[in-house]
């Protein structure tokens, strides 16, 4: 039962995590499987990931990153930000999903942003791939006014750029 993420994934390049179990229990909160940030060229692989929160979390600046065979659930998801709340953030783009199972979760895939937020952000060349869900309260969610402590301006919804890769 991690307090936060229990794998990190920051700064890196050229790393594969592969055939790894992450528990916690369902109710936990904060208890991202693997997070990454400002990381390029990264490779998850034949993971079992059941916690409270997101199975894999994608933060700003991730380049080319690969989920494969992975099995998320209960938790949140697969979740790419949040994104948004700070100025200097760094583009996503390269990210490739496939093969993965999520079951019992609130959410399947989403993306997250912060309302109001002074950032811009970029993401491109995102690709999903017989990914099944089962139980799955909201499949696809993209959320503009993500505000996990209900403190946030959400008069000024912050702008997402899709873009063909």
């Amino acid at each position: 039962d991690s307090k936060n993420f229990h794998f990190m994934i920051y700064g890196c390049e050229n790393i594969t995590l592969d055939a790894v179990k992450i528990s916690a229990p369902g109710d936990s909160t904060n208890t991202d499987g693997v997070h990454l940030g400002k990381s390029t060229d990264v490779k998850i692989l034949n993971i079992d990931i059941a916690t409270g929160d997101d199975c894999v979390s994608l933060g700003d600046g991730c380049r080319k990153v690969l989920v494969q065979n992975v099995k998320c659930g209960p938790g949140h998801g697969i979740s790419v930000g949040s994104l948004g709340r700070f100025t200097q953030e760094d583009n996503v783009e390269g990210l490739i999903v496939k093969n993965c199972t999520i079951s019992d979760t609130e959410n399947g895939l989403r993306i997250k942003t912060w309302p109001a937020g002074p950032g811009t952000i970029t993401i491109t060349d995102m690709n999903f791939e017989d990914v099944t869900m089962v139980s799955v309260r909201n499949p696809i969610i993209i959320d503009q006014e993500y505000c996990p402590w209900n403190t946030c301006n959400k008069k000024v919804i912050i702008t997402i750029n899709f873009e063909d890769g």
